[in-house]
């Protein structure tokens, strides 16, 4: 596993972030300048991800929290941890939190509250699009790109709140240059493909909140006002939506204004001035 660390002074306080799904540690950077804080920040990245080693096959969210474990055991083996974390590094890190509750002071999370409720008669027809894929590794794969200007094009389609050096430097990250095989160069997602399988286990709410129950370290979670990506999924006026907040003994809720989901490019200084609220003057510094 690939851990980036910014400030490596074993006496500041540590604050480790956890991308989310087609992120990596490096796309951080925009917070990390931004923080007021003398963190020692931590970020890995997530085993498929950017320079972590590759599975080369299915990815079990289990593994990831059993990554976060040994992650945490290894780099403060005795006090609690502050996590911050987006997307499917909130999901695993709210798992995280209510398996070792004693290991986590406080979670800043950023959009990753689940998925949506899965029926059970949904199973039959996962598996069997995951066997299919299981025959076919080479399907599914990310399009490639000539080089890193055109990747950096996408990226600002895809989300026009990024500046033109925002967009630079996470293509610079989030890209690698690879050689096919007629010796032609090109630039292609440092992202294993087979992230892109389909799970074949159905999302089962009632388990993952049943673990969220057992977390006891103050959250603040924070949602984005124009994140169409959280929103396809859960309604922030639903009963499905309150009932999953009401999981969590301590927890601030946040919106933040002028912000997709990917809320760590779109506004690096208002999140790291949450963080360092939070951990420094909010109920997780009490």
């Amino acid at each position: 596993m690939h851990v980036r660390c910014w400030q490596d002074d074993p006496a500041a306080p540590l604050l480790v972030m956890l991308h989310g799904w087609g992120d990596m540690s490096a796309t951080w950077q925009f917070v990390v300048d931004s923080l007021a804080q003398g963190w020692r920040v931590l970020a890995p990245d997530w085993r498929g991800f950017g320079l972590s080693q590759w599975n080369g096959g299915s990815y079990w969210f289990p593994d990831y929290v059993a990554d976060l474990d040994a992650l945490l055991a290894h780099y403060s083996p005795t006090a609690p941890v502050r996590l911050v974390a987006h997307s499917m590094g909130g999901n695993v890190a709210c798992l995280y939190a209510g398996l070792r509750p004693e290991r986590v002071a406080g979670l800043v999370n950023l959009e990753g509250l689940g998925l949506p409720d899965c029926p059970a008669t949904e199973a039959p027809i996962r598996y069997a699009k995951w066997l299919l894929q299981t025959r076919d590794v080479q399907g599914r794969g990310f399009r490639p790109y000539p080089d890193y200007a055109a990747l950096a094009a996408r990226l600002q389609n895809d989300n026009p709140r990024l500046s033109v050096a925002q967009a630079a430097f996470l293509a610079a990250h989030l890209g690698a240059e690879k050689t096919t095989s007629d010796g032609q160069r090109e630039i292609r997602l440092a992202i294993d493909p087979c992230h892109r399988w389909p799970n074949p286990v159905p999302y089962r709410l009632k388990e993952v909140m049943a673990i969220w129950q057992q977390m006891k370290a103050p959250v603040l979670w924070v949602t984005a006002a124009e994140s169409i990506a959280f929103k396809q999924f859960l309604d922030l006026e639903s009963a499905d939506y309150r009932q999953r907040i009401a999981c969590f003994q301590q927890i601030r809720e946040v919106m933040l204004p002028d912000a997709g989901h990917n809320m760590q490019h779109d506004q690096p200084q208002k999140v790291a001035q949450l963080i360092d609220e939070f951990f420094v003057r909010g109920i997780a510094a009490q």
